[in-house]
């Protein structure tokens, strides 16, 4: 069974000797967050399947945070 595929052997023929760098180098990344996604797990004991719940994209993402308490202002 072949160790690298044959793009990668191919790549690294290409490279081997003079001539510097043969192919491109992405570097324009676009995007600067990735999607979420959440992996959900049945919690019966002999079920125990998963799925994955995809959200949109997102710079903070936040799950289960500090419950909104009510604050009392009264002078006791």
């Amino acid at each position: 069974e072949p160790f690298f595929s044959i793009g990668k052997r191919r790549y690294d023929r290409k490279q081997s000797g003079y001539g510097g760098q043969t192919k491109p180098i992405f570097r324009k990344k676009a995007k600067t967050t990735k999607k979420i996604v959440l992996r959900l797990e049945c919690v019966e004991p002999n079920c125990r399947s998963k799925r994955m719940l995809a959200i949109k994209r997102c710079k903070h993402f936040e799950l289960g945070g500090d419950k909104k308490r009510k604050v009392c202002l009264c002078a006791a």
